[in-house]
């Protein structure tokens, strides 16, 4: 019989257990889990601090019993240490035993995932800073804000998490300070759609500080302060979100080759430079569906969708992942924010020539159900293909990048899209959608 080893439980670990399974009933599999929970949606974390998800076990999609009744065994507190690629063998560590152990495998997948970037800043280790990545991170922020009823809640970084973060600690009644290291919040997004979100968070109570360096943290029992070039921030509760790496050091060490941002190089059958070696998740590249470059973009849709084509092909079959466009979306206090493909700045970066526009619009025709929206895309120069698009605005507005990403996904050009049937209702739109309103300013 043979046997396929998976690293790692969270997304990409447990898609490709399961689809593995599907593919071939006798195959013997194992997956080893380094933390206690497996098979979690990171994403809703900031919304089980906030109180929005009631308990941990709403954010776990499946247990170890479920993954046994399809007879793959789930084994948590497991710390793989080492791959010996030459004799086809796993160490483990046992993390409440401590006993060390060996596992042979016919096929591995290394799913590792990311873990959150931190800066080495004199004073990290004060009671009260923290990173938000797995349920226990999750569960130990929610116990420090019950527990210690800070006053002045620190935000690092202004990304997704860090946006959703600001959401839920306002809605706590907790004043935020969003810091960001560059000029711009949301820094995956155009500046002047970036300007329209810092607009909205400052609504809301929200103090941002752009261009400013954390150098350092100040405590007594707790933290007290950040300390930048600047001045001093004060703060008994921080939040560093100031990215993710992946987690490679196992792939390296076994001489696994390594691509773009230190993540695991793989084909389009998330195969590594080893046979029978496959890697998924935020521990892997990927590639760009508008530029072809090899990308790392960590998202949990991502993972899901990576480890499917990479227990598949570990069990024998021949599915391919093509890329990413980077598609993502969040809200703050119901301001949608999404986007897709490349923004003008990447495109400006890349040399690429492009041409962009924006519109700013209702998202409905009824007074009472219509909101602002604003809607940016760029298209190539030269062709006209479609390369990206952002949209910010209220209620309805964000999933109106499906679209847009459906649209790049086909290599769509903006002929192709002048003409879309996209549904109207006064409820859910204008006569002529946002997206329609924006892609008129190109003729």
């Amino acid at each position: 019989m043979a046997k396929l080893l998976v690293i790692g439980a969270v997304a990409a670990g447990t898609s490709a257990a399961a689809k593995a399974r599907r593919v071939d009933p006798q195959l013997e599999i194992k997956v080893f889990a380094e933390g206690e929970h497996i098979s979690y949606g990171a994403c809703g974390l900031p919304y089980f601090i906030g109180g929005v998800i009631g308990s941990k076990e709403k954010l776990l999609h499946r247990s170890i019993e479920s993954f046994a009744q399809q007879g793959i065994m789930v084994q948590t507190l497991c710390r793989a240490t080492a791959i010996d690629l030459q004799q086809r063998e796993v160490v483990f560590q046992d993390l409440v035993g401590q006993r060390r152990f060996q596992e042979s495998y016919d096929q591995l997948v290394i799913a590792t995932g990311g873990r959150p970037v931190v800066l080495d800043w004199p004073g990290l280790d004060w009671p009260g800073i923290f990173t938000l990545r797995t349920v226990n991170d999750g569960v130990a922020i929610r116990a420090y804000l019950q527990q210690q009823q800070p006053q002045q809640a620190l935000i690092i970084g202004a990304g997704y998490i860090g946006l959703e973060m600001a959401e839920n600690l306002t809605d706590l009644g907790i004043p935020v300070t969003l810091v960001e290291r560059g000029s711009q919040i949301a820094p995956n997004m155009d500046a002047d759609m970036a300007a329209i979100i810092q607009q909205h968070l400052e609504g809301h109570g929200i103090k941002v500080l752009l261009d400013q360096e954390i150098v350092g943290f100040v405590g007594g029992a707790r933290v007290e302060a950040a300390l930048t070039a600047r001045g001093t921030i004060p703060a008994d509760f921080v939040l560093v979100a100031i990215g993710v790496r992946p987690n490679t050091d196992l792939a390296a060490a076994a001489g696994i080759r390594l691509g773009v941002s230190n993540a695991i190089q793989v084909n389009l059958r998330m195969e590594t430079n080893v046979p029978g070696v496959y890697a998924a998740g935020d521990c892997a590249a990927t590639t760009s569906l508008v530029t072809g470059e090899e990308v790392y973009v960590p998202m949990g849709t991502t993972a899901n969708k990576q480890g499917r084509v990479a227990g598949e092909n570990a069990a024998g079959g021949e599915a391919v992942f093509k890329g990413v466009l980077g598609t993502g979306i969040a809200r703050v206090h119901d301001l949608e924010i999404s986007r897709t493909g490349l923004t003008e700045q990447e495109c400006n970066r890349k040399g690429i020539p492009a041409v962009s526009h924006q519109v700013q619009c209702r998202t409905a025709a009824l007074p009472g159900l219509a909101g602002d929206v604003w809607v940016k895309m760029s298209a190539a120069a030269n062709s006209g293909r479609i390369l990206g698009a952002q949209i910010v605005g209220r209620s309805g507005s964000g999933k109106r990048i499906d679209a847009i990403a459906a649209a790049i996904t086909m290599g769509a050009t903006l002929k192709d899209m002048y003409d879309f049937d996209m549904a109207y209702s006064p409820p859910f739109s204008p006569v002529w959608d946002p997206v329609l309103l924006c892609l008129n300013q190109f003729k």
